[in-house]
């Protein structure tokens, strides 16, 4: 299933994607907390409920948004940045408007992942390309992360990361610093196999066969 959001007259598809979509280990480990709290009722969870270990060595690469879902278009407002972060856009912005903060001319290309991800309330995966004040291409990974209060989703958690291929890249004004906008390279809201499952373990119901040293099974067991 895909879906479409519009803001200006750019176009975002967003494909279904599973949890394995995200390149980075640690978004996926701030993935994986976020599912293990959405496993228990198939919704997100409240935002005081999110502790993810290590928490404190990825907050340079986090930003919590507050959302103001009373207006027809959902507005979100900066609560804390991370200094990588601010360096890449050229300025802090706590207290201030997302929207207003990244400018018209990124609102096209940035709002409507934040809009998919407070309208779905899951997770939304976006990979884009931007240039360096040198002109070095830069992988720009984004793994928004919905909260919700009173059955709404009233919080927002951006992990922002940054991959060039070429090694070292500039990241200040990285989204400000040439007239090239960010070109997509995937949009996605990830719907599918919303579970976590710990390493090395067999889940409930797998199937295990048991076999002899000379390789002919001996026994099936259901584990429930």
């Amino acid at each position: 299933m895909r879906g479409f959001r519009t803001a200006g007259n750019i176009v975002l598809d967003f494909a279904s994607a599973a949890p394995s979509a995200v390149k980075s280990i640690r978004q996926r480990d701030l993935l994986n907390t976020w599912l293990r709290l959405f496993a228990r009722e198939q919704i997100a969870p409240a935002i005081w409920e999110y502790q993810p270990a290590r928490l404190e060595e990825e907050l340079s690469d986090l930003i919590y948004y507050t959302v103001d879902n009373s207006a027809p278009t959902p507005r979100l407002t900066i609560q804390s940045e991370g200094t990588r972060i601010s360096r890449a856009y050229g300025h802090t912005g706590k207290g201030v408007l997302l929207d207003e903060y990244i400018g018209p001319r990124l609102v096209p290309v940035v709002m409507p992942i934040y809009y998919e991800c407070v309208a779905r309330g899951l997770p939304v995966y976006s990979v884009a390309d931007v240039d360096d004040i040198y002109g070095r291409v830069v992988a720009y990974e984004r793994l928004l992360l919905p909260f919700l209060t009173d059955g709404k989703v009233c919080h927002v958690i951006a992990s922002l990361k940054t991959f060039c291929e070429d090694g070292g890249f500039e990241i200040k004004n990285l989204m400000r610093g040439n007239d090239a906008l960010p070109r997509p390279k995937l949009s996605a809201v990830i719907d599918r196999d919303l579970f976590h499952r710990a390493p090395g373990r067999i889940a409930a119901a797998d199937v295990v066969e048991l076999a002899d040293p000379s390789g002919i099974a001996t026994e099936t067991i259901e584990l429930n």
